[in-house]
């Protein structure tokens, strides 16, 4: 019996499968690879998020920083939530495929947009 690999995405990166490019323009013309892939930005389902980045809290500086005082990591959390729909920087994503579906990986600030459906306020549009 084979134990099943497990993805942990880590700090600040988003995973996230990509929607499926159009390939006709909106007049019906047929794009090739290389007209979809020259556009800046892209948009996916966010998958899962990493924790966050490591801070450390203010009464931790002094002048030994190698130091650990405490054991207990802390992070700053991403936006992103699992289920939201972001629109990103194409260039910042690292393809990476898993089981045979492909991810992209997507650090936090080449994340333009989040849509995420709620029916609590919140901040926001």
């Amino acid at each position: 019996m084979t134990e099943r690999k497990r993805l942990f995405v880590v700090g600040d990166r988003v995973l996230i499968e990509p929607e499926q490019g159009e390939d006709r323009s909106r007049v019906g013309l047929y794009l090739p690879a290389t007209a979809v892939d020259s556009q800046a930005v892209q948009a996916g389902t966010v998958v899962a998020t990493g924790p966050g980045t490591p801070i450390s809290a203010p009464t931790e500086l002094d002048d030994e920083p190698w130091r650990i005082v405490s054991g207990e990591a802390r992070f700053l959390p991403v936006q992103a939530r699992i289920g939201d729909y972001a629109i990103f920087f194409r260039r910042a994503a690292v393809e990476i495929t898993y089981e045979d579906r492909k991810y992209l990986v997507v650090p936090q600030a080449a994340i333009l947009v989040l849509l995420r459906g709620t029916s609590e306020p919140e901040e926001g549009w």
